[in-house]
């Protein structure tokens, strides 16, 4: 009877989801407290080749992070098909018609999750956008993955989590207007994340000394991602050059 069937699909969506849920725990608590290195080479610069991001991660492994940002497909699928560990995959697009850098699209985390990333992190910030950031959490979670809400504001936050997010993050904090990017980490923003929201709380967005690292630990954060000061050589030699 159609009672019975309507009884049997819950049965099986909530084995289902009781198994996502002790999954998605194991993943989350393999890297709390610690490091993420986001290996991220300067688009278009020497370094930008799976290889190298390959190599990074791997040096990053060995000096000790826990669990991985990476972007771009062929970076992804070089990634999990030789490494053993929890990766957040994005994907980058630049669009004239929006200013939603990070997996804009739903096809977008289509193929992130067929490559095999654990989270999938995109941009949830209040701005124009081809999907809808409850749209794309939906997708994310009905590809059986962790949906990570690149935030801004405590807004952008407050949206994510009403849409059902999984992980929040500081990562566009200062990136969304026109003006340049603090020079700082946003630590009033993580400090309210932190207080205000029970998921796990990611500092990502210019951490980029150790101090800022353990400041972010002490504070509350679940981890810390990393990713210019290990992987962007153009940009590390620069700031050399332009400290005053």
């Amino acid at each position: 009877s159609k009672k019975k069937i309507n009884k049997f699909a819950f049965v099986n969506w909530l084995i289902t989801f009781q198994l996502m849920n002790k999954k998605n725990k194991i993943i989350l608590n393999s890297f709390k407290k610690s490091l993420i290195a986001s290996c991220q080479p300067v688009p278009r610069g020497p370094l930008d080749k799976p290889s190298f991001v390959l190599a990074s991660a791997k040096a990053s492994i060995i000096g000790g992070a826990k669990a991985l940002r990476i972007e771009g497909f062929q970076n992804l699928k070089l990634i999990k098909k030789n490494l053993n560990l929890p990766v957040i995959g994005i994907k980058k697009r630049v669009s004239k018609k929006h200013p939603i850098i990070i997996t804009p699209l739903l096809s977008d985390i289509e193929k992130l999750s067929e490559l095999g990333a654990d989270i999938i992190a995109f941009d949830s910030t209040l701005r124009e956008r081809p999907y809808s950031v409850g749209s794309l959490i939906s997708k994310i979670h009905s590809c059986k993955r962790i949906a990570m809400a690149d935030c801004s504001t405590i807004k952008d936050a407050m949206i994510a989590i009403e849409n059902g997010a999984d992980i929040l993050s500081t990562t566009l904090s200062g990136y969304t207007n026109k003006k340049s990017p603090p020079k700082n980490p946003d630590f009033k923003l993580l400090n309210q994340l932190i207080k205000k929201f029970k998921v796990p709380i990611i500092a990502e967005g210019r951490f980029n000394t150790p101090l800022f690292y353990k400041k972010a630990i002490k504070a509350g954060a679940h981890a810390v991602v990393v990713g210019t000061a290990l992987n962007r050589i153009e940009l590390i030699t620069k700031s050399f050059l332009n400290e005053d």
